[in-house]
C-alpha cells in the first residue's frame, strides 16, 4: 500500500484446492480489496489453472463477475452452454448466471477476476437495517446474461448490459515508451494491471515503479499518471464508477 495507491506484484500465489467443488490445484493471489476503496467491490483478483484444471460451476446470486483471460486457452461453462475461450478475451458473469472454466490448453491458463455487487445487492444492503444482512432475505435472481467478448479485437469494452453494477469500462492499452496515460479520479476507480513492459505509476505523493504482473488500484478521487519505460507498457485497466448512494458501501466476501 502506497498512501493514496494499493500496489500489488503476483509474487507467490496461494495454492487453493478444490475450488467451487472442482478437483485440483487452483493458483490465486488478491491484487485489491474492497475495503481499501471506496467503491463497493468485492476484488480484483488473479487466479489460474493448469492444464487440465478446472474453477468450478457455481451461480452469482450477489454479485456480478468478469474474467480477463491473460494465458491459455479453454472452455466457459455459460448458463449450461459451452464457449471456447483464449488470451485476450472477457467472460462477462451477470447477477443470476452460472459459469466455470476449464483449461483445455496445453499451457496455464490465468486471468484477473473482477467482482462487484450488483445494484439490487447494494440497494438492499443499503435499505436494511445492520446492512448486509439484508441480503439474507433477498430472493434468488433468475438466469443472468452471459457473453463473451474479444478485448483484443475491441479494446474497449462496457460491460452493460450483461452487468448492471459499477464496472463500466475494461481497455487494453499499449504505452509507448515515454508516453504516459492518464486516468481521472472524479467519480472513478481504476485498476490497472500490468501485462509487460516497465514504467512508473503517479499519484499524488506517491511514485512507485511498475513492471510485468504488478497491479495499481486508486482511491476515488485520485488521478493517476502512468509513464512507460524503455520498454513501453502492455495495460489492462479496468474502471469503475462510485456514485453518492453506493460510495461509501463496505465490501463482503465474494463468490470466487
Amino acid at each position: 500500500m502506497h498512501g493514496d495507491l494499493q500496489v500489488s506484484h503476483l509474487g507467490t500465489p496461494s495454492d487453493v484446492y478444490g475450488v467451487h467443488g472442482a478437483a485440483g490445484r487452483t493458483q490465486w493471489r488478491s491484487l485489491a480489496a474492497g475495503r481499501a476503496l471506496r467503491g463497493p467491490y468485492e476484488a480484483v483478483e488473479w487466479a489460474c489453472v493448469p492444464p487440465g484444471g478446472i474453477s468450478g460451476e457455481h451461480r452469482h446470486t450477489r454479485t456480478e463477475e468478469m474474467y480477463i483471460l491473460l494465458t491459455g486457452e479453454g472452455e466457459a461453462l455459460l448458463n449450461g452452454a459451452p464457449h471456447p475461450v483464449r488470451a485476450g478475451e472477457l467472460i462477462l458473469t451477470g447477477l443470476g448466471a452460472t459459469h466455470a472454466l476449464r483449461n483445455t490448453g496445453s499451457v496455464d491458463l490465468s486471468w484477473l477476476t473482477l467482482e462487484v455487487p450488483a445494484h439490487r445487492t447494494i440497494s438492499t444492503a443499503h435499505a436494511a437495517p445492520g446492512g448486509r444482512e439484508g441480503e439474507e432475505n433477498m430472493p434468488v435472481p433468475p438466469p443472468g446474461r452471459t457473453a463473451v467478448v474479444s478485448l483484443d479485437e475491441r479494446k474497449d469494452v462496457d460491460p452493460r448490459p450483461v452487468l448492471q453494477g459499477p464496472l463500466r469500462r475494461v481497455r487494453h492499452l499499449v504505452v509507448a515508451p515515454g508516453a504516459e496515460e492518464k486516468f481521472s479520479g472524479a467519480g472513478q476507480e481504476h485498476s490497472v494491471f500490468v501485462r509487460s513492459g516497465t514504467g512508473v505509476a503517479l499519484s499524488g505523493a506517491s511514485r512507485v515503479p511498475v513492471r510485468a504482473d504488478t497491479a495499481v488500484t486508486t482511491s476515488l478521487g485520485e488521478d493517476l499518471v502512468v509513464t512507460a519505460g524503455a520498454e513501453g507498457l502492455d495495460l489492462i485497466c479496468a474502471t469503475f464508477v462510485v456514485d453518492a448512494a453506493s460510495g461509501d458501501a463496505p465490501g463482503a466476501e465474494g463468490e470466487r
